[in-house]
């Protein structure tokens, strides 16, 4: 089996040869490439092709999190895993908004990284503990919106698959060829979920897909 194939976005320098360093000692990963800023970031992560990006928030002339839709674009296969010394739930819900698969801070544990690594390469969406409960709590709070009077049962089969791999943080090009339909058929599809639910955001999207354990990457 070849091995996860790993890029580090950070502007420090200690900090990427540490991690580097740290998962290089990992039979099953190999980091491919680095960056510390928002150009090289975006350049030498396409060149790089990695299967995740582990991206920091404080990027040099720009907020790492607005460099997820273009590497989104430009790598439309690879996993991006959010890896940040914020506790903030603002930064988190935003991260999850712009489609990565995962937010670990920098002072957790080597083991929940690796677990991070590994967990969004196969699919799935790594969050702490504490930030699913913060995610639920959004969920179960009036203020965060309407879509607690949702019902999953509101929705086809087809429906909540587009919904599951929205949150999961699928593309609308990749929905459409795992579920084998067209682009502007999961648009629609899409859309139909918005109305049927109340909801506005990839935010919204995630917070009900956790409220209702659908981020498995099975189908």
């Amino acid at each position: 089996m070849n091995p996860i194939r790993i890029f580090i976005a950070d502007d420090h320098a200690v900090l990427r040869a540490g991690l580097k360093s740290l998962l290089n000692a990992e039979p099953d990963f190999h980091v491919v490439g680095e960056a510390s800023g928002e150009n090289d970031c975006i350049n030498n992560a396409a060149a790089a092709n990695p299967d995740v990006i582990l991206l920091d928030i404080n990027m040099p002339g720009c907020n790492g999190l607005e460099l997820i839709p273009q590497l989104r674009e430009k790598l439309p296969r690879t996993r991006i895993l959010i890896l940040t010394m914020h506790d903030d739930p603002g930064y988190l819900r935003q991260a999850l908004a712009a489609g990565c698969a995962g937010y670990v801070l920098k002072q957790a544990a080597d083991t929940e990284l690796r677990s991070a690594i590994r967990t969004v390469f196969s699919g799935g969406v790594f969050l702490h503990p504490t930030h699913t409960k913060i995610l639920l709590e959004d969920s179960l709070n009036p203020a965060s919106g309407k879509e607690n009077d949702s019902d999953l049962s509101r929705l086809s089969e087809r429906e909540t698959d587009v919904l599951r791999l929205i949150a999961l943080g699928y593309t609308n090009k990749e929905i459409a060829r795992k579920l084998f339909i067209s682009v502007k058929t999961v648009e629609t599809y899409k859309a139909r979920v918005m109305e049927k639910l109340n909801i506005s955001s990839r935010a919204a999207m995630v917070r009900f897909a956790l409220k209702h354990g659908m981020l498995s990457d099975e189908m």
